[in-house]
């Protein structure tokens, strides 16, 4: 017996239901001769008589009932599964991973998630702080955030932040015995605090510009770490120099607890941006997510 398709089912119960062809035809949007002709189909794959056909009334036969009263529950719930789905996909809620950097992490995403997180309790969010530059569709991210430089062109990039201005800066004491770098090649004769990145395997070597000029200065110092927090502490602590954002240091050195050299050779650069694959097919939570983030000006 070829499969029954669903929808002959659903248009038997119908007219099993309403009793009549008519009324039947109205409530599937279709014409009277058309459900006719799905009901005489289906009476022919199956190999018997479903409905007996008056010129005033439509009533099921035996198999007809057993039909209705033992599909037709069944028939009931698929709908209701599929109308769960349909909600579930207009509704934000589900988890939405991203990976970030922990900078990021705490001055983009952190922030703007709290009104988006406590409006939708539904919604829930993983970060996971990398600052390799992971490849989000074989690790299963639903997004990645870096600067936008450092995004595949074959993604969709959303900007979330601002251009982004380094600096370089070390505890005052640390400047009383040693004279201040007047360029980035002078950095070599100091301490400095690196930042291991996974992706290169290697230490990051610290950028500079100034006019048409572009430097990679390679440093070295006692210490090493993958976090940007953990490099301030250290400035503050006098291990040496750091090379960090601008805006995570204003505050100290408005406070004099840090010094800053090299600053016109620090020019700035391309901001974060989320990105994701094109193909993806955005849930309505995901699309929260990034109308949230996304930068204005």
């Amino acid at each position: 017996m070829q499969r029954t398709n669903l929808n002959d089912l659903a248009a038997f119960l119908m007219v099993a239901r309403e009793r009549s062809f008519t009324r039947a035809a109205a409530k599937l949007g279709i014409s009277q001769s058309s459900l006719s002709h799905i009901i005489r189909a289906l009476e022919t794959r199956l190999g018997l008589r479903l409905l007996t056909r008056t010129t005033r009334s439509v009533s099921p036969t035996e198999a007809g009932e057993r039909l209705l009263r033992t599909v037709g529950p069944r028939l009931d719930e698929v709908e209701t599964e599929l109308g769960s789905l349909s909600e579930l996909r207009d509704r934000p809620s589900g988890t939405i991973r991203l990976t970030s950097t922990d900078y990021a992490t705490d001055t983009i995403l952190w922030p703007r998630l709290i009104p988006l997180l406590r409006k939708h309790s539904e919604i829930k969010v993983e970060i996971i702080t990398d600052y390799g530059l992971t490849d989000i569709v074989t690790e299963r991210y639903d997004a990645g955030v870096r600067p936008g430089e450092q995004v595949a062109k074959d993604m969709i990039a959303v900007r979330i932040g601002p251009d982004i201005r380094m600096a370089v800066v070390g505890d005052p004491a640390y400047f009383k015995k040693r004279e201040e770098p007047k360029r980035p090649p002078d950095l070599v004769q100091h301490r400095c605090i690196n930042l291991r990145l996974p992706t290169y395997g290697g230490l990051y070597a610290w950028e500079f510009e100034k006019g048409s000029r572009e430097l990679r200065v390679r440093v070295d110092g006692q210490l090493t770490f993958n976090g940007i927090g953990q490099m301030i502490n250290a400035a503050l602590s006098g291990f040496g120099l750091a090379y960090v954002p601008e805006d995570l240091v204003q505050h100290h050195l408005a406070k004099g607890r840090l010094k800053r050299v090299l600053e016109d050779w620090c020019q700035p650069y391309t901001g974060y941006h989320l990105y994701y694959p094109s193909r993806r097919q955005p849930s309505a939570a995901f699309a929260l997510v990034v109308d949230a983030l996304r930068h204005r000006i």
